[in-house]
């Protein structure tokens, strides 16, 4: 608490990033204002050490691995300047010609402005004409300050066709809500709150910052033993009803219409839900599904083209014979035994399956869950962190008790910042390389994390070692971020980090980051879950107190 405090007292306010290595930032408790000097701001990416060690062998010998933590469109306080959107027309992203490192403010310009050396292969790469600009006496480009890209850490790139699926741009994402309407659902609440409130929080659906209306799309479907999707044109005065009774071989019976802006489904959005209310009010269906749910949410999406995200609102395990089929295997005697980590594992991959699906559609999925029972997170789980999406369960809904913490959850999850069909590349300079990747994505090579979506509160974590013998000066980092924002529009967003090179072990441990150190910890952690987690990481903090206790004779605490 006194470190906290202190951090607050000495380091609040604004925090230069630094340049041309990374400053340390203040703790994550400490409210400060980044000042974008050339590398991004801590908020985006954060590492562990704020110097890398020469050699593997130091590395390994200080026990603190090389990890950054990874937030692509973190929060920012109101008073920092959001990424700068560049749009450099047909030409598209500037990049090293080798090892397709993006432009930087690292990149070194040559032969008076016609080449760039790239900091992370050392190639040097021809300058398109129409990019080109002479130097001034510094070696600095003379149109530098119309060039964010050549001076910022972070910014965001118009991506040209080659960076779009099939060549074509794509249209505006959707938001889909697919709401449980069986007999649990009505009983707790569910159906009625959602239908009194979920017209309200649309008002905040995420948009960019020069728009006044948002661009997305959104849809209604419901269901219980079948899926009901709801025709949302102004034109017809009334929501249409369309049913898809064969849950084995789901279908979507309509696509003009599904997919409105909240503008055009204004008309009839509040007559929709009071029927919704009304009709299933007295439902006797117990029995659901949620399988063909999601893959009829997924299917919206592909026949819309369209990336975007499902908002799904289910009760209980789903025992309906239909695919995705679950069957209860709750046993409390495996608690607290070595067999308790089976039930915390999928019964089936159905649902891995359908998140990878999912995550090559473009589609994240958010479930709700308001169980009265056992509902088997760890079967349903992989579709939602596959796809870049979250759980949010409320066992024993009450109205009275859990209805405001369901409400701001979900106003949140509406409204927060968010982007969609996204896929990340970390890149490292010589001797360098990224080896493990922690969070929720999917992963279908070596190098690439693909998720349905990203929102503000998203993290993954990239662990980093060594191939080489660092050489003398700088290290680099660069996270690129390919995504289809809010509007439609296809970008890239960028961030850079440069750290300061060391042989000195007393600066390593004198800059290592507590914060971003033991979130990198537990969300390794959570990959090798077991009942001894808690001693690995106490064993882990006493080996990195006993090198420093050894290396520089300081008195142990244990």
């Amino acid at each position: 608490v006194q470190v906290i405090e202190e951090d607050r007292s000495t380091r609040s306010g604004t925090f230069p990033t630094g340049y041309p290595t990374a400053e340390h930032p203040p703790l994550t408790s400490t409210e400060f204002i980044a000042q974008d000097q050339g590398i991004c701001n801590p908020k985006f990416m954060r590492s562990t050490l704020y110097v890398a060690p020469a050699s593997s062998d130091m590395l390994k010998n200080s026990q603190i691995p090389l990890a950054v933590a990874l937030t692509p469109f973190a929060r920012l306080h109101p008073n920092e300047i959001p990424p700068p959107i560049v749009d450099l027309g047909e030409l598209g992203p500037v990049r090293c010609h080798r090892c397709k490192a993006y432009m930087c403010a690292f990149m070194e310009f040559q032969d008076g402005g016609r080449r760039f050396k790239c900091p992370f292969c050392f190639t040097s790469t021809a300058v398109d004409d129409s990019y080109f600009a002479h130097l001034d006496h510094t070696g600095r480009r003379t149109d530098i300050q119309h060039r964010p890209e050549q001076y910022l850490g972070s910014y965001e790139l118009v991506a040209t066709k080659p960076y779009c699926k099939n060549g074509l741009k794509p249209k505006e994402p959707a938001f889909i809500f697919m709401l449980d309407v069986s007999y649990s659902a009505v009983q707790c609440g569910l159906v009625s709150i959602f239908c009194k409130n979920i017209r309200n929080l649309l008002n905040d659906l995420p948009k960019e910052l020069d728009q006044v209306n948002s661009s997305l799309r959104i849809g209604f479907a419901t269901y219980d033993q079948t899926i009901h999707f709801y025709n949302l044109k102004s034109h017809i005065g009334q929501p249409e009803m369309l049913v898809v009774g064969d849950v084995n071989d789901v279908f979507v019976p309509l696509v003009d219409g599904f997919l409105v802006t909240l503008e055009e489904a204004d008309v009839v959005l509040n007559s929709l839900l009071y029927e919704i209310e009304k009709v299933f009010g007295e439902t006797r269906i117990t029995e659901t599904m949620l399988g063909p749910v999601i893959q009829a949410g997924l299917d919206a999406l592909k026949c819309a083209d369209r990336a975007g995200k499902l908002f799904i609102f289910h009760t209980n395990l789903p025992l309906l014979d239909a695919p995705g089929k679950l069957k209860n295997r709750e046993d409390r005697k495996l608690l607290g035994t070595d067999k308790e980590k089976t039930v915390l594992q999928p019964h089936i991959d159905f649902y891995s399956k359908l998140g990878e699906e999912c995550v090559k559609a473009g589609c994240a999925v958010d479930l709700f869950l308001f169980p009265n029972s056992f509902v088997d997170v760890a079967s349903l789980s992989p579709v939602c962190y596959l796809t870049g999406g979250s759980i949010y369960k409320y066992q024993y809904f009450e109205t009275q008790k859990d209805s405001q913490r369901f409400l701001a959850d979900l106003s949140h999850d509406i409204s927060r910042e968010i982007v969609f069909d996204a896929m990340i590349r970390v890149r490292t300079s010589t001797g360098l390389r990224p080896t493990g990747f922690f969070g929720s994505f999917f992963m279908d090579n070596t190098t690439d994390l693909e998720m349905g979506a990203i929102d503000c509160d998203k993290a993954v974590h990239v662990e980093i070692r060594h191939d080489d013998k660092l050489p003398e000066g700088s290290a680099y980092l660069q996270a690129a971020v390919l995504f289809t924002s809010c509007s439609g529009q296809r970008r890239l967003r960028i961030h850079n980090l440069a750290l300061a090179v060391s042989s000195d072990y007393n600066q390593l441990y004198r800059v290592a980051d507590l914060d971003c150190l033991t979130s990198f910890l537990f969300k390794q952690g959570k990959r090798h879950l077991n009942l001894y987690f808690r001693n690995v990481i106490v064993v882990f903090i006493m080996e990195i107190h006993s090198f420093h206790v050894e290396a520089f004779a300081v008195p142990r605490f244990y």
